[in-house]
């Protein structure tokens, strides 16, 4: 049986836990209603130009709050000649530029459940990669069954640029975590996130004004762009931010998992996009796969120093 000590260590770990794992949950509910939204869109105007109007969105809105420290931030990268967290954070931006992009030529493509299941490869890979219990390697094990079920149940012909752009996507996604990580410990606050934004903002502008203009610019079009922003990068991005700065990389990658459940439940709602029941089985294998890291994490946060050992 455990000592009173022990349980006081247990309860203070899982609350330690709860905070970042609700902030990564809410994110994951937020930016799959913004792609519902924007899924929706695209019969409008062309994903490249949806995915302009959401990053610029994103940079304005993230800069109106921020700008003060962001200022800041930009002025010490200046004078303390910083180049190396400069390209940190502008490499962050380019990681978010390459998801963004790529993901919604995807879900152009194909179902959204199955877009945002390939794209899962990515984090599934950095949460693989940094493994190093053998729990951490067979919750990651069963979240890809559950990949593999998902794309398994998904009925139709998929589309191969669909995919290949899911996989870009995925590549992005991985580097967002890995980058997300090196621009927090380098930045205080959210002025990297910030310029991540504002770099990915920048680079996007000229592919998605040659594809949408002047279609783009109707104010009703630009209101949903707004709305896609704040629920698909505003509000997510700043909860995953936030949830990285308190738990490794390889254990957010697998809470991570909860995107294509998600993704498919939102699909269902918003899109009408039934599922089978290779589908459910997949969505019950990434769920319990969350969970099993959840229950894993505290050995991990003690590992890095998270929490005291």
């Amino acid at each position: 049986m455990r000592s009173a000590p022990e349980h006081a260590t247990a309860r203070a770990g899982w609350a330690h836990l709860a905070l970042p794992a609700g902030l990564v949950l809410t994110g994951a509910v937020s930016v799959q209603a913004g792609a519902g939204i924007a899924s929706r869109l695209f019969a409008q105007v062309p994903p490249a130009a949806v995915t302009t109007l959401r990053l610029w969105a994103a940079a304005l809105i993230m800069l109106a709050i921020g700008w003060r420290s962001t200022a800041r931030a930009v002025a010490d990268l200046y004078a303390r000649r910083a180049f190396r967290d400069a390209a940190a954070s502008a490499s962050f931006g380019i990681a978010l530029c390459v998801m963004n992009f790529a993901i919604y030529q995807a879900f152009e493509r194909i179902p959204l459940g199955v877009a945002v299941t390939i794209e899962f490869l990515g984090p599934l890979a950095v949460a693989v990669a940094g493994a190093r219990r053998l729990a951490s390697l067979a919750w990651a094990a069963l979240a890809a069954v559950g990949v593999l079920l998902l794309m398994q149940g998904s009925s139709g012909h998929l589309n191969l640029v669909g995919v290949a752009c899911a996989l870009v996507s995925a590549a992005g996604w991985a580097g967002y975590i890995l980058l997300a990580t090196a621009t927090g410990q380098r930045f205080s606050g959210p002025s990297g996130l910030v310029i991540a934004m504002c770099v990915a903002a920048v680079l996007v502008t000229a592919p998605g004004v040659v594809a949408g203009a002047p279609r783009m610019f109707r104010p009703p079009v630009l209101a949903v762009g707004v709305a896609i922003g704040l629920l698909s990068s505003v509000i997510p991005y700043w909860l995953e931010f936030e949830a990285l700065r308190r738990v490794p990389a390889r254990v957010f990658g697998v809470w991570m998992s909860v995107q294509p459940a998600v993704a498919a439940l939102i699909g269902l709602v918003m899109l009408g996009q039934r599922l089978s029941l290779a589908e459910w089985a997949g969505i019950c294998c990434v769920v319990a796969a969350s969970a099993g890291a959840a229950r894993g994490a505290l050995r991990a946060l003690r590992w890095s120093a998270c929490l005291p050992g």
